[in-house]
C-alpha cells in the first residue's frame, strides 16, 4: 500500500475503499481502525486539512483519532456540522462551512465539510469528519465513497 502517491479521481474511489477493507482485515479494535483510516483516507486523498473521527458520549461527540490540525475536543449533538450528523443520523454534506448556520471553526481554513453518521445497532456511536481548505471539494461521489468508508469501519468493529 502506497501512501505517498495521491489517488486519481477516477481510480481514488475503488481503490481507496479495497485500501481501506484491507487495512481493517481482521482487526476488530475501534480506536485502531479509526487511526488507521484517518491516515489512510488524509494521505490519499487530495485537498484535504482534516480527516477523523469523533466518538458519541451521551449526548455529544469527543473528538477520537484524526490527521490535521489540533480539534475541538467536544462537541454537542446538533450543534455544528458534526452535531448536526449526529443528531439527524444523515450525511452533511457542506460546500461552504461559513453559510452553515452555527458552524463550529476548529480549523478557521476548512472551507467546506462532510460528515457521516456511523450507527451500530440503531444507535450512533459516532462520526466520520473530512474537512477541506476548497469550497465546494466534495461532490455526490465523494459522499458515496465516504459513507462506504463508514459502514467499512462499522462492520469492522464486529470481527
Amino acid at each position: 500500500m502506497n501512501l505517498d502517491q495521491p489517488l486519481t479521481p477516477i481510480e481514488h474511489w475503488d481503490e481507496l475503499l479495497d485500501r481501506a477493507r484491507a487495512l481493517l482485515h481482521g482487526e476488530s479494535h475501534p480506536i485502531a481502525n479509526a487511526a488507521n483510516l484517518a491516515a489512510l483516507v488524509f494521505h490519499s486523498l487530495k485537498d484535504l486539512n482534516w480527516a477523523g473521527f469523533y466518538f458519541s458520549e451521551g449526548e455529544e461527540l469527543v473528538v477520537g483519532p484524526f490527521q490535521g490540525l489540533p480539534a475541538c475536543v467536544r462537541i454537542p449533538f446538533g450543534r455544528g456540522v458534526c452535531g448536526t450528523a449526529a443528531a439527524e443520523r444523515r450525511t452533511q454534506r457542506v460546500a461552504d462551512v461559513h453559510a452553515f448556520d452555527g458552524h463550529i471553526a476548529c480549523d478557521v481554513n476548512s472551507r467546506s465539510e462532510i460528515v457521516v453518521p456511523l450507527v451500530r445497532s440503531d444507535r450512533v456511536i459516532g462520526v466520520l469528519d473530512i474537512d477541506s481548505p476548497l469550497p465546494g471539494r466534495f461532490d455526490q461521489a465523494d459522499q458515496a465513497g465516504f459513507e462506504a468508508l463508514a459502514a467499512i469501519y462499522v462492520a469492522s468493529l464486529d470481527g
